[in-house]
């Protein structure tokens, strides 16, 4: 940093360039993390930006760079197409309470730079929100819950732009109401986001400030909530696809039942056609003739010697059909002299 910087910021008391806007005074618990915007001109796009730690600008010191890599719990991170680079620290402990400085190097110049107060508190901070990270959607409303400690103005502000004090107002064409009804909070809504709505707002208590990051996305198109006429469509759709899904399964339903009845009378028409065919085949008649010659010691005086033939006759049905007793009806018995 060159000499005589130092030495006219001493000359002027301290009172800082306002090339760059920054938080005045923030307040974080012991061991949390805190993030703080810092905007910049335009004409210092390409320049590089730094965190300086110390009460004085002529004897502070570097905390983190954009030239040189990140480490231990400060980073910083530059955003080149909206002005504004932040810093970051994290785990934060009683040795931070301090003054930082954002600044700006200027090569074969003076440097530029803002300074803020941060306070560390083992307790509830004086100051502080639920989140220092929103992400909402484009037409959609955002709610911001900012919790405090003790009494003061309250506002809300967007960085390098303008704040709303009253219970409602707009910023950038974003429409903005607080509420603080509930005690120790006062609630700030941001409505019908638009992609411009994006950036770095701030609660404001008192003498202290908390930096909000509020990022806006396109809203899914499955997402979005519908209008009326919306709302309507949509239900009748919901009604017709359930219409269609009942129907569809009712109509499987009935061709398993009429495929299942044709196979059953399928079935039973084979069987039956089987049946007759088996009962009408014809039936098969065995006959067994034996030709017996009386012998001399068997004939009687009375009778001649005359040859007898026996015949017996027997109807059955083919084996593949059961076979039934004969009887008296099934068989015939004849004689033949």
């Amino acid at each position: 940093m060159a000499l005589h910087l130092r030495v006219l910021l001493l000359i002027t008391g301290l009172t800082g360039i306002h090339s760059i806007t920054t938080v005045s005074k923030v307040s974080v618990e012991a061991r949390d993390s805190i993030s703080i915007p810092c905007l910049y001109a335009s004409q210092y796009i390409n320049h590089v930006k730094y965190l300086c730690k110390g009460y004085y600008w002529s004897s502070c010191s570097y905390a983190v760079k954009t030239n040189q890599r990140n480490s231990g719990r400060f980073s910083i991170s530059d955003d080149k197409s909206r002005g504004i680079f932040t810093v970051t620290i994290k785990d934060v402990t009683d040795k931070d309470t301090a003054d930082y400085w954002c600044a700006v190097e200027i090569d074969g110049g003076s440097d530029v730079g803002e300074k803020f107060h941060l306070s560390v508190t083992k307790g509830t901070p004086s100051l502080y929100v639920d989140h220092q990270e929103i992400t909402g959607f484009k037409g959609d409303n955002i709610t911001i819950n900012c919790h405090y400690r003790y009494s003061g103005e309250i506002a809300w502000c967007r960085l390098g732009s303008s704040c709303v004090t009253m219970s409602s107002g707009s910023i950038d064409g974003t429409r903005v109401t607080s509420n603080a009804s509930i005690p120790n909070v006062f609630t700030v809504t941001m409505s019908g986001l638009r992609t411009e709505s994006s950036g770095w707002y701030w609660c404001v208590k008192g003498d202290l400030q908390m930096p909000v990051h509020v990022t806006v996305i396109e809203q899914p198109i499955t997402d979005r909530a519908p209008t009326t006429g919306q709302s309507e469509q949509h239900s009748v759709s919901v009604e017709l696809k359930r219409f269609i899904i009942s129907l569809s399964v009712l109509i499987f339903i009935v061709m398993v039942a009429l495929f299942i009845w044709f196979m059953l009378k399928r079935h039973k028409q084979t069987k039956a056609t089987s049946s007759a065919m088996t009962a009408a085949e014809e039936e098969v008649t065995y006959s067994n003739v034996e030709h017996i010659r009386k012998t001399s010691s068997q004939k009687s005086h009375a009778e001649s010697d005359v040859d007898v033939t026996y015949s017996s006759v027997v109807t059955t049905r083919p084996q593949r059909v059961r076979r039934v007793e004969a009887n008296d009806e099934n068989v015939t018995y004849s004689t033949l002299a």
